[in-house]
């Protein structure tokens, strides 16, 4: 990583001007920049090996970690690997599979309807255009732009939790609702990028710059951070708070790309 300084106060004691929305979109894509070279392995953080599996991984990672859905979908798949084998489910067996994602009961319910959908409405295949995936049960623009991007190669921005503080934090927007926030941030970037620039985001967020306390000192863009101070300045104390292959902890994946410099996340129950 990179060692930067952070940038120093303004000292004259003069307000400093307010930012015009050019040289905000300068400075965001500066970031963007940043963080690829920070992140050039940015992935998407859950095992998958076909849309299907994505999809169902993607609607299970609400309201829990990428770790935990990983370390629970090898039984899962194992189970019912296809959108026929998933919709034919017994509910309770299903639920008990996805118990450890949390609100599995609702998940399951989620899961054997879009199931369901995709053999009745789209032949057994998962929808590659957004305006199918969300009439799938339990998916929306978040979950079919995860989708779109990691399976089918169509460009979107994902608005998660990470994303959209981060963004916040940056000042790139100040929208909260998460397609006004899609929106806004879709006019600053090329589309090409817009699928790496929602990994490298969830990246920074998950690893250094978290919500409570950000990792200001060991942060590598803190000179183009407007919020920087909200976080632990000093380095060495900001080092610890770091997380994953930043910190030298293993990752999310059980079974990550070959470029991922971490450590593969344990099975569920081996650690």
């Amino acid at each position: 990583m990179k060692s930067r300084k952070p940038a120093k106060a303004a000292e004259s004691g003069k307000p400093a001007k307010p930012e015009s929305h050019l040289a905000m979109v300068r400075r965001a894509r500066r970031i963007n920049r940043e963080l690829a070279e920070i992140y050039p392995y940015a992935h998407p953080e859950l095992d998958f090996r076909n849309p299907f599996e994505l999809l169902v991984a993607t609607v299970l990672s609400a309201q829990t970690t990428d770790l935990r859905v990983n370390q629970t979908t090898p039984a899962l798949f194992a189970a019912y690997p296809t959108p026929e084998d998933m919709a034919a489910a017994v509910p309770e067996e299903l639920e008990e599979l996805i118990r450890p994602t949390g609100f599995f009961r609702a998940k399951a319910k989620s899961l054997m309807g879009l199931s369901a959908s995709i053999r009745d409405n789209f032949g057994g295949e998962v929808p590659g255009r957004l305006a199918d995936l969300v009439t799938l049960p339990g998916v929306g623009r978040k979950t079919a732009n995860v989708v779109l991007g990691n399976a089918f190669g169509v460009p979107g921005i994902t608005v998660d939790t990470h994303f959209g503080r981060l963004v916040r934090r940056w000042k790139w927007t100040e929208q909260e609702d998460p397609e006004k926030v899609e929106a806004e941030i879709a006019a600053i970037f090329p589309k090409s990028e817009w699928t790496m620039l929602s990994h490298r985001v969830v990246f920074h967020g998950r690893r250094i710059c978290h919500a409570r306390r950000p990792a200001c000192g060991a942060c590598p863009i803190a000179p183009l951070c407007p919020s920087y101070g909200e976080g632990e300045t000093d380095p060495e104390k900001a080092r610890k708070l770091l997380k994953y292959e930043m910190g030298g902890q293993p990752g999310q994946r059980l079974s990550p790309p070959p470029d991922y410099p971490g450590r593969p996340a344990p099975a569920l129950g081996a650690g």
